[in-house]
């Protein structure tokens, strides 16, 4: 798992929040977000759809195509990780990123999420009609 250093400009939370990257132009991200926020997840959320707001070291277009946290600390985190990430800081889905975020199941989640990009095309212009 690889991990970046944020610019000053997306630097840490300043209240130790988690800050999640997401694609708003994309209508199953924007839900999934939705969800989070409802759910009172710990975190900020910043739309990188404008082409801004990407963690230092990963690219716009890699931001859009993969889902990307960072941490407080600063370390960024994307995929599998990073949605157990999200789920630690979400009340009442705290036990599965507990869980989530360890061997075997971060690997394991990372096959799946590998296999929902595929398919995530297909799905957004479902979810647009």
């Amino acid at each position: 798992m690889t991990q970046i250093a944020l610019s000053n400009t997306q630097d840490s939370s300043p209240d130790g929040a988690l800050t999640v990257f997401y694609d708003a132009s994309c209508p199953l991200c924007r839900a999934e977000i939705g969800f989070y926020q409802r759910r009172g997840a710990q975190a900020r959320f910043i739309d990188v759809s404008s082409g801004e707001g990407a963690p230092a070291g990963v690219s716009c277009e890699a931001a859009l195509a993969r889902f990307h946290i960072a941490e407080p600390d600063g370390a960024v985190r994307s995929g599998a990780a990073a949605f157990a990430a999200l789920w630690r800081v979400t009340p009442g889905w705290r036990w599965l990123g507990r869980i989530g975020g360890t061997r075997p199941f971060v690997w394991l989640g990372e096959g799946l999420y590998r296999v929902f990009l595929l398919i995530r095309p297909s799905l957004q212009k479902l979810a647009r009609r």
